[in-house]
């Protein structure tokens, strides 16, 4: 009784609708309401909307032979959703699909063995999600200025979450799955056409018929032959696009009639009345362009500033000087201060090849060259001095070796001296591993003077 009151829900709020929709006549203003300038991109259209719907549900489809199925005596159950759509191109959109409801049938079909009859099941739709692409198939209408149908496919992918529930031959109903509260998470591949109606701009009535390929047997609570679930959806609903009520919805816009429309607006005018028009914009424009040239030429002699020094030409005692130079007042460069290098710095960088170590046969410095360490970098940022670092090993080990190591040790030294608020930029670290001896490597005191850091301050 249930069911077939729902059905006649459904029937009348479709005819209701549908009576609206065929009873309306053409709106002859629309012409200019849709109006889009050609080729101007979709910004001037609405490409987002939503939509609602309700209709049947029911395990039998219009693919395959629906004798087949598990249960063979289907029952019609009320399904809803909704959607969100993104029209990406006029005939071509990507839509997120929600849906819930229930599924059900009864007598099962019997094992060979006799055994294992169902009298019926009901599956619960608690929720689906899927990503469908949706292609519309008749927006441009060379007959009309606005299409009335569009005709649609949809194809994608979901995740749904069910709980089948069967009733066995003479028993009570209970879940097909004994944990979880029966729940069930599925992937399945959502195909479905449909049709829809302009009711009002950015209105649409929507009819439209799904199949639901459940990619597993356990559907309806029963495993039987060797095929997947499926269950199909026939709905009626509205679609409404969403912003600015003057933009046209790109899914129903018909681009020949925008184009017809500019056509004519275009051939408005006479010939003699555009050329006419031509004539005078070119002589305004030459009186425009004389002036503008006159003022522009007594302009640059004030405002022309060449070598972008911040002193106009007129003022510029010294042109052309490099991008990112000082200049005084008369464009000249400003003198720069000149720092040397005192015995005092000379002795802070000393004391810091004295006291740097380094971990066996690492790029590790010590704790205790710290300090000696700090003073550099100190010095660096106070008199903005340069630095070469020039690391150096003995041979003990390979070349290549040593090479690299002396080299992370220099990039160490200039790492920690940038930590501590030195410019990097102005650090220079080199490695020149064993190449480069200062005393013997045959004597461990000479090996202990070739593994060395070198400072060079500038």
């Amino acid at each position: 009784m249930k069911t077939n009151l729902k059905k006649a829900s459904l029937l009348l709020t479709g005819v209701m609708i549908g009576s609206k929709l065929f009873a309306q006549s053409a709106d002859t203003s629309a012409t200019a309401k849709d109006y889009v300038k050609p080729f101007s991109g979709g910004g001037e259209l609405r490409t987002w909307s939503i939509g609602v719907h309700g209709g049947l549900l029911t395990p039998f489809t219009v693919f395959g032979r629906n004798n087949r199925q598990d249960f063979t005596s289907p029952t019609e159950q009320f399904g809803y959703g909704a959607y969100i759509k993104k029209q990406i191109l006029p005939s071509f959109g990507l839509q997120a699909d929600f849906l819930r409801g229930q599924v059900s049938s009864s007598n099962s079909h019997v094992t060979t063995a006799g055994t294992s009859t169902y009298d019926s099941y009901s599956t619960k739709l608690n929720w689906s999600a899927a990503l469908s692409a949706n292609f519309t198939l008749a927006n441009i209408n060379w007959r009309h200025d606005r299409p009335f149908i569009q005709p649609y496919l949809t194809a994608g992918a979901g995740y749904m979450n069910y709980t089948p529930r069967i009733t066995p031959a003479g028993g009570q109903q209970e879940n097909f799955k004994k944990t979880d509260n029966g729940h069930i998470n599925e992937v399945f591949i959502p195909i479905g056409a449909g049709l829809k109606f302009n009711l009002a701009p950015g209105i649409n009535l929507d009819l439209g018929y799904q199949v639901n390929f459940v990619q597993s047997d356990n559907f309806d609570g029963y495993n039987f032959g060797n095929s997947d679930d499926r269950f199909s959806y026939a709905h009626v609903g509205l679609e409404f696009a969403l912003g600015s009520r003057k933009k046209p919805q790109m899914a129903v816009h018909n681009p020949v009639s925008s184009m017809r429309t500019e056509y004519q607006w275009e051939n408005q005018r006479t010939r003699t009345e555009l050329q006419q028009q031509i004539d005078a914009e070119k002589a305004k424009n030459a009186q425009l362009a004389s002036d503008l040239a006159t003022t522009n030429a007594n302009l640059a002699k004030l405002t022309t500033d060449s070598d972008g020094d911040g002193v106009v030409d007129v003022n510029d005692k010294c042109p052309n000087t490099p991008a990112g130079q000082k200049v005084d007042g008369s464009g000249c460069p400003l003198a720069k201060p000149v720092v040397y290098v005192t015995e005092e710095d000379k002795k802070v960088v000393k004391d810091a090849i004295k006291n740097l170590e380094f971990d066996l046969g690492k790029a590790t410095i010590r704790a205790h060259s710290y300090p000696s360490l700090d003073k550099v970098a100190q010095l660096l940022v106070d008199k903005n001095f340069s630095l070469k670092l020039a690391g150096h090993t003995d041979n003990t080990g390979s070349a290549d070796l040593n090479m690299r190591l002396s080299k992370e040790r220099a990039e160490s030294v200039k790492s920690y001296l940038a930590s501590k608020g030195a410019n990097p930029s102005r650090i220079e670290a080199t490695g020149y591993g064993q190449t480069q001896p200062i005393a013997t490597n045959k004597t461990a005191a000479g090996r202990q003077a070739n593994r060395r850091v070198e400072f060079t301050l500038y």
